[in-house]
C-alpha cells in the first residue's frame, strides 16, 4: 500500500461511519489531474467533519517541478501537501479582499455607492471617477483590462499602488460602468487603493489587522510586494482558509466574535449580474454562474437574490465553497494550472459531498 493512502486513512479515521466514500475515491481517482496533491476539509454542525490529504505526484510532474525551480531560481516544491502547507490560492484572494473592503462599509467609514473618483482623484481625470465600490467588488467597472496574467505582471512591475492606479486610470473602457461584467483584477485593486486612503494604512496591514488576526489565520498575507494585489496575491493554508469560510458561514461571526455584519455577508451573497448586465468576459470554469463581491454566486440564483452557495475558485485550482442551504464550509486546496474540465470537477465534487452530508443527516 502506497504511502500517499496511508496517510490519507489517518487523517480520516473519524469520517468513514460518515460514509464519506465517495468522495475518498473522488480524490483518490482526481488527484493525479489535479496536480498530484490535494486536501480537502470538511465544516458542519460546529466541527470539522472531514480532512483528507493525498501526496502522489507522479514521476513527470515531480521533473516538471524541478525545471520549472531551475527556470525561476527557486527550490522545487516537491513537498508532501498537509492542511497546514502555505500555497499561493490567486483568485481565492478575491474573497478575502471583498470582505475586507465591507469591515469599512460596516463602520460607516465607506459606502457602496461612493463613486472612486471621491479618493483617487486620478481616475476621474480619465473618465472613470463615477465608478463605483459596488461595481468594483462585481467586477463592473468597464474598465477592458489586459489578461489575468499579463495584469497580475503589470503589476508587479511598478513602485506602489498610486502607480497601480495610474496605468489603471490609462485602460480603456468597454461600456458603460455598472452595465458590463469583465472578471479582472482592476476593481479589486481600486478599491484596495481607496481602503488605504481612507485608512492611511498599507494593504497588508489592514488585512493582517482586521482579517488575518481576528480569525487566526497565521499564515496567511499578501506578500511584502512593492505593490499588493487583493485580486489574486494571497498565500494560504487550508486550515487559514477555513477559518475564513466558517466565518462566512456563521454569518460573519467567528469563535463569538463578529468580524463582518450580517448585512454585509448577505451584500455580498447577492448575485450582481443583472439581466441588463453586458458579460464581457467570464472564465469558462464559472460556467453559468452569477457574481456577488468577490465571489460566484454558485446556483445561478436570479439576479439581485442571495444565493444558496458561494464559492471563489483560484487560477491555480483550489476551489472553496459555501452552502447556506446544507450550512456547512469546504475547501479543496491544489495546485494545477490545467483548467480544461475544472467546473465540472467542482460540481461533482460538491454533489458527492452534498450528497454524504445529507445521508448523514437521515
Amino acid at each position: 500500500m502506497r504511502f500517499f493512502f496511508i496517510a490519507a486513512f489517518i487523517l480520516t479515521t473519524t469520517t468513514q461511519a460518515q460514509n464519506f466514500s465517495k468522495v475518498d475515491n473522488w480524490l483518490e481517482e482526481n488527484t493525479p489531474e489535479l496536480g498530484g496533491r490535494t486536501v480537502l476539509m470538511i465544516y458542519k454542525d460546529g466541527k470539522m467533519v472531514y480532512t483528507k490529504a493525498i501526496n502522489e505526484l507522479s514521476r513527470r510532474q515531480k521533473m516538471m517541478g524541478k525545471i520549472i525551480a531551475r527556470r525561476t531560481g527557486k527550490e522545487a516544491d516537491l513537498d508532501d501537501y498537509t492542511t497546514t502547507t502555505r500555497v499561493p490560492i490567486a483568485s481565492c484572494s478575491k474573497w478575502l479582499s471583498a470582505a475586507l473592503v465591507m469591515t469599512f462599509v460596516d463602520e460607516g467609514k465607506l459606502k457602496l455607492t461612493d463613486t472612486v473618483g471621491k479618493y483617487l482623484p486620478i481616475l476621474s481625470k480619465h473618465g472613470k471617477g463615477n465608478i463605483t465600490i459596488d461595481e468594483c467588488l462585481s467586477h463592473r467597472t468597464a474598465i477592458k483590462a489586459p489578461e489575468l496574467k499579463e495584469s497580475i505582471q503589470e503589476m508587479r512591475s511598478l513602485n506602489n499602488m498610486d502607480e497601480a492606479i495610474a496605468a489603471i486610470a490609462e485602460l480603456p473602457s468597454g461600456g458603460e460602468h455598472g452595465k458590463v461584467f469583465h472578471y479582472s483584477n482592476v476593481g479589486l485593486q481600486i478599491a484596495g487603493a481607496v481602503i488605504e486612503k481612507i485608512s492611511g494604512k498599507s494593504f497588508e496591514t489592514l488585512f493582517a489587522e482586521r482579517i488575518a488576526q481576528p480569525l487566526g489565520m497565521k499564515n496567511t498575507d499578501f506578500g511584502k510586494g512593492k505593490v499588493p494585489l487583493p485580486a489574486g496575491g494571497a498565500k494560504a493554508t487550508t486550515e487559514d482558509y477555513m477559518n475564513f469560510l466558517v466565518m462566512i458561514l456563521n454569518k460573519g461571526v467567528y469563535n463569538g466574535k463578529r468580524i463582518l455584519s450580517e448585512q454585509s455577508i448577505k451584500q455580498m451573497q447577492i448575485n450582481r449580474v443583472t439581466p441588463d448586465v453586458k458579460v464581457a468576459y467570464s472564465p469558462a470554469e464559472a460556467g453559468n454562474w452569477g457574481y456577488g463581491y468577490g465571489e460566484w454566486v454558485m446556483d445561478n440564483a436570479a439576479a439581485n437574490t442571495m444565493t444558496k452557495a458561494v464559492s471563489s475558485p483560484g487560477l491555480f485550482g483550489s476551489f472553496p465553497w459555501v452552502d447556506n442551504e446544507q450550512k456547512y464550509c469546504a475547501f479543496l486546496m491544489t495546485f494545477n494550472l490545467k483548467n480544461k474540465g475544472r467546473s465540472e470537477k467542482y460540481k461533482e465534487l460538491k454533489g458527492l459531498v452534498d450528497e454524504a452530508l445529507k445521508k448523514k443527516e437521515r
